[in-house]
């Protein structure tokens, strides 16, 4: 086997593990999404009081405890229901996605590259806002699948990249 059918194949298996990892992610994003939106109001303040219940009674000022009770007590009905859309809307947009291009769908491949950079692009715009780690390795894994279903699609329906005719 040549190098290059080697590593072919070895980008292939990340391109099938990359999707099945995204579709694992999108799937607890809608459901996180559904539960934010089925939740009665108060039920996150709730659950935090609970958590933190029996540290802040060791500790009042545990910072982790403090900064968990805290966050709860911002957490409004308002941006339970921003998140609860947000994450199911978000996840089931890429679960439709990541099933089209596992079952090879040559019109998946597009639309998935448009819908990861929209992402990618939201991503990093709310990294500029509040600096969050994740919203930068969020981006960073989508610009890897981003790669891996450009190549998966050029590779896969025979639109080698070729240089213009001289």
């Amino acid at each position: 086997m040549s190098e290059t059918t080697r590593l072919g194949r070895w980008l292939h298996w990340i391109f099938e593990a990359s999707l099945l990892l995204k579709g694992l992610f999108a799937a607890a994003e809608t459901l996180s999404g559904l539960a934010l939106l089925g939740l009665p109001g108060n039920a996150v303040l709730r659950f935090a009081e609970w958590l933190t219940q029996r540290e802040l009674t060791e500790d009042p000022h545990d910072a982790i405890a403090t900064a968990l009770l805290n966050a709860a007590q911002q957490f409004s009905i308002q941006t339970q229901s921003f998140y609860g859309f947000y994450f199911t809307s978000h996840g089931a947009l890429k679960l439709v996605v990541v099933i089209l291009l596992m079952r090879g769908v040559l019109w998946a491949y597009p639309a998935a590259l448009a819908l990861l950079s929209a992402f990618v692009v939201y991503q990093l715009y709310l990294w500029t806002h509040h600096h969050a780690i994740s919203m930068l390795l969020l981006s960073a894994l989508d610009i890897l699948v981003i790669a891996l279903t450009w190549r998966e699609w050029h590779a896969r329906f025979g639109l080698a990249l070729r240089a213009p005719p001289k």
